[in-house]
This record gives structure tokens, C-alpha cells and sequence, in this order.
């Protein structure tokens, strides 16, 4: 199968996964000559505080696509892409984090989908859930989980 589209999915917590998660994409869409979509995927509530930390006062001025684009992960991302000769794309959702990617993954008509996380206990699963376990059961693509403490 070849790999053509490659979403790399982030959110609010993926700040201290920009390296891996960067490296992972660019070893795996630099080659392959793939088109990366760098999407990061809000809650309602973070997306309000990003966008009122932006200084946009009226939402009807900006969508969500744009306040990704601002947002300092998918800039640091953007970064590494164009460094490396990537080609890529940004795109924001705002909704639950798993549901979304997954969305975004067909959308998108992703070969690949990447998502970041760290190692969680039975008991931490089961009480938080898990945004990279949806992800891995739903999307319409294989799965890269990208562990940073690993």
C-alpha cells in the first residue's frame, strides 16, 4: 500500500510530543513523498481559551482551521515539515478528541494516521478513556501511536 496522505492528529498535551511525533512523521511521509495534514483537534472549551488567547474576539472571524494554524504545536509541526521538504496542510476541529480524529482520518482519506500519547495503567484507561484507544479501534487508516516517554 502506497502512503499518500498522512494525518498527524495533536492536542492540548501534545506540546511535550513535538519531537517524536515530528520525527516519526517526517520518517515516515519524507520518503513516500506523502502530503501530511497537520490537524489539531479541540475541545469546545480549549478551543474558546486558544482562540480568546489569540486575541480573536469575534469567533465569526476566524474558523477553526485558522486557529490551528496559530496555535504554537501545529507552528512548531509546521516547522519541521517545511524544514524537512514535507508538504503539508493544516485543518482544526473543534469535539471530542477521538470521534474527531477518526472524522478527520476519513475526511481526509488518510493511508496513515499518527497520534502521540503516553503509557497509561488498566485502571487509568478505564477511568479516563482514552483518546489514542478510539482512535486505534475507529479510524478508517492503520495507526501510528507515538509514545514520548518511551
Amino acid at each position: 500500500m502506497a502512503i499518500e496522505n498522512v494525518l498527524l492528529a495533536v492536542g492540548p498535551t501534545d506540546d511535550e510530543r513535538i519531537e517524536p511525533l515530528a520525527g516519526t512523521t517526517v520518517d515516515i511521509a519524507g520518503p513516500t513523498g506523502a502530503t501530511v495534514t497537520l490537524a489539531h483537534v479541540f475541545t469546545q472549551e480549549e478551543y474558546d481559551d486558544v482562540r480568546d488567547g489569540i486575541g480573536v474576539e469575534d469567533a465569526a472571524d476566524v474558523t477553526s482551521d485558522e486557529v490551528a494554524r496559530r496555535h504554537a504545536t501545529i507552528r512548531d509541526l509546521r516547522d519541521r515539515m517545511r524544514d524537512a521538504g514535507v508538504e503539508h496542510e493544516v485543518a482544526g476541529r473543534v469535539g471530542e478528541h477521538g470521534e474527531s480524529i477518526v472524522a478527520l482520518a476519513d475526511e481526509v482519506d488518510a493511508d496513515l494516521a499518527i497520534v502521540g500519547g503516553r503509557k497509561r495503567s488498566p485502571t487509568g484507561k478505564a477511568v479516563f478513556g482514552s483518546t489514542a484507544q478510539t482512535v486505534l479501534l475507529s479510524a478508517p487508516c492503520p495507526v501510528t501511536f507515538v509514545r514520548s516517554d518511551h
